[in-house]
This record gives structure tokens, sequence and C-alpha cells, in this order.
């Protein structure tokens, strides 16, 4: 889904209580990366506070891009006004020593680095590529840092793309869909499309630089085609999806939520990419549905039971939770840390991190005796949020994750006979 975009005439207040779409500036799901890199040691048994893995680093907190339903600068929460633009020397200093620290601390032997906005192309990809290198430069040896920048694309050139490439960093991107039509609402701030420049660059890092190309994230919109979004996704050549649902709770229901529109979408997708004879792509909903039914470890924050392994540093330095949490309401993301003065273990014992690493503990009783519980997990937790009940509760998309797992089951049964499909070959 896109980056999203700073507006200063108080766009944030107009659409306070609204549900919006996730921003490119979300994180864990809202990025692409590796799940079986980061996902590795989660094999090795329980462990509570389960440590950071993913660090989803601010690299601006501004975007060029003004799309109409942002929930990162169009949502509840206005903090970003109140940061700076781009991220300090001295903040990104600090944040490569904690997590130097918290790598040692507790020998990790893969992480993931996440860089974020806003728009992170408009810190340089220079300064990117810097900063990677000395994260690199400060982990233990044996730590292995993959590299993520999630951009919009729009900002996108050869030469950037080979500064990143030689930076060892992997470009994932945010967009609607394939098509104009698609990305409709993803306009700059004079309100022109962004598609054309969004194309050029989604074309060129599969054209010049495939190797780069980490993959294209996007969400569920049920009032589009579901194959036809996907198909057109397709074109783009992207080595693997995140296809996400909108952000919403039960205080503010996600756009067209009725019955389970978003399931029968992602049901559509799901034969779609199953029937295919080979595997086209990557879809990572799809193959983390697939080994969770059949018992296998699974990494996304999506579906399933893995303890929550991801934190965000904003361009002053704080230490906060994920960005989708500020969807609920402002302030719902911090926890009141900084990388001056704080330790990331410091923030794996905030209530709010170890709620989300306490698996079924901190479910809602109805989620607890669902014959779905292993696969779902109660759902994002975002998505669980009531105003003046907390995140204790079943996910407001409950019947479009029954809808889809149940669906995704019956195709694994009903291929157990014949072999399985291309798709099912790899699941994990």
């Amino acid at each position: 889904m896109p980056l999203r975009t700073a507006r200063g005439r108080g766009a944030g207040a107009r659409r306070r209580g609204r549900t919006v779409r996730h921003g490119g500036a979300g994180v864990s799901g809202q990025a692409i990366t590796d799940p079986v890199h980061v996902a590795a040691d989660r094999q090795s048994g329980p462990e509570r506070p389960f440590p950071f893995r993913q660090f989803i680093v601010k690299m601006h907190g501004r975007c060029n891009l003004a799309c109409t339903y942002c929930y990162l600068y169009e949502g509840p929460d206005s903090g970003w006004r109140d940061r700076p633009a781009a991220t300090p020397a001295a903040v990104l200093d600090a944040t490569a020593a904690r997590i130097a620290e918290h790598a040692t601390r507790h020998a990790l032997r893969d992480l993931a680095l996440v860089l974020h906005g806003g728009e992170p192309l408009l810190a340089g990809a220079g300064t990117l590529a810097a900063f990677v290198a000395r994260v690199r430069e400060r982990v233990p040896a044996g730590s292995q840092v993959h590299a993520t920048v999630q951009t919009n694309a729009t900002l996108l050139t050869p030469e950037r793309l080979a500064v990143l490439a030689d930076g060892g960093i992997r470009v994932g991107i945010s967009l609607d869909g394939g098509t104009a039509a698609h990305n409709r609402r993803r306009v700059d701030h004079a309100g022109r499309p962004s598609w054309p420049a969004a194309a050029r660059g989604a074309r060129l890092v599969a054209e010049r630089f495939p190797a780069s190309y980490a993959g294209v994230l996007t969400v569920v919109d049920p009032t589009l085609d579901p194959v036809e979004t996907y198909e057109s996704l397709l074109a783009l050549r992207p080595p693997a999806l995140d296809l996400l649902l909108p952000h919403g709770n039960w205080s503010a229901p996600p756009p067209h939520q009725s019955g389970a529109r978003h399931g029968d979408w992602l049901c559509a997708v799901f034969d779609r990419w199953w029937d295919a004879g080979r595997r086209e792509v990557r879809v990572r909903l799809f193959e983390e549905c697939l080994a969770l039914l059949l018992g296998l470890p699974a990494a996304t924050e999506a579906l399933g039971l893995a303890p929550f392994d991801a934190v965000v540093v904003e361009t002053d330095g704080s230490i906060e939770q994920v960005d989708s949490l500020k969807s609920a309401y402002p302030g719902a993301a911090r926890t009141g840390l900084d990388v001056f003065g704080n330790t990331f273990d410091e923030a794996l014992r905030h209530p709010g991190v170890a709620a989300r690493q306490a698996g079924a503990e901190s479910l809602a009783e109805q989620c607890r005796a669902c014959p779905l519980l292993r696969v779902c997990g109660g759902g994002h937790y975002a998505h669980r949020y009531r105003a003046g009940h907390g995140f204790r509760n079943p996910s407001v998309y409950c019947a479009d994750l029954q809808r889809f797992i149940r669906h995704a089951a019956a195709r694994l049964a009903g291929a157990s006979a014949s072999g399985p499909s291309p798709a099912e070959g790899g699941a994990h």
C-alpha cells in the first residue's frame, strides 16, 4: 500500500475517527521483508520477552504524496507533526548502536532492518546506504542484517537504485494495484496522479535491478475486481506480494464492511493463485496461512500466535510500537522511551509489547475457544480495538478471516489426494 503524505492543512483533524487504509509507513506486515530469515530462531521454543528481530527506522517523517486515505497522516494520531522531517544523524547513530546492542545481547543470527517513512527516499539513497552500513559494522560477527526500503516508487531512478543495490538494500514497493485506475487516490500535494512515476519506478526495479526487488505491498479493496487487481500486480513482476486488510476496528469500522467482503476478495485471489499451475509469485498471507494449517511455524502479524518481534524508531529517536496502532487512537504506539536513554530490552518490558508477545493469553475468550485459533491467532492486533475495552476483542475482520482460512483449508484438503499444487509446494 502506498506510503503516505504529510499534509499541512489540518487534514488529520478533519478525518479523525474515520477508518483509513494502510500506508507504507506502517510496519510489520506493511513492509516487504523475508520472513524466512527473521523467523528462523522462533523454532527454538517459547521465550518471553521475545527479542526484537525487525527494526523499523523512520528515515524521513514526511511524504511526497498526499494519498486521501492515509491512516498515518490522515488518521487520529497527529504526533508526526511534532517530529523532525529528516532523521538527524545523531538519531541514526544512536539507533545503530542500540540495534547492535540488542543483537549482541540476544545473539541474533538474522535481523530485518526496514527503512521507512513517510517516503524514506526523501532522505537520500546515500543516507540510507550509509545507515545500513553503520548497522552492519556494529552488529556482532555472525549477525546478518537483511535491509529493505519500503517506498512509493515515485523517486526511484537508475542512480538511486544503483546506490541501494551496492548497499545491499532490497526495494519493497507500495501500490494500490497495477493500473492507473487502481491508484487514482494516490496523488501528490498538488492533486496530480502519482501512477506514471510509480509505474516507471516499479518497472525500473523489475527490469534493471531484479536482484534488489523485494516485492509489492497492497491493501485489499473489495470495490476492485480481485483477479484483475492481482493480475495487474503480476504484470509488474514482483517476486512477492503482501496483501493487507485495511486498518479498522470496532469503534472505527473498516470501509465496505458488510458480510465477509474482504474475505471473499481474498478467496477469489487465492483460487487464482492456487490454480495457476505454477508458483507465479509468493503471496505471504497465503503461504503463511498454508504453513499454519500444516502445523508449521509462520511469521506474519496478520495470522498465527508467534511472538510479535517488531519495533519502530521515529525521526526524533522515540522508540515506539508499530504504526498500525496509530489507527486506533492518538498515542497508542507510544512507549515513552527513546534510543538516547533507553535500550530495546526496556521496550520489550513495555506492557503493550508484552501483551503482543503473550500469545493466546492476550486474546478474547471467544478467540481462545475458536477451532481456528492456531491459524488465525486473533488477527491483526490493531483490528481488535474497541474504545473503552482495549484490544482484548476478536478482530473486526473475524468473519473475513474465518471465510478465508476455511476456504484455504478446503483447497488444501482437496489437493491432498492428487498431490500438492505448485502454490502449496511453496507454502513455507
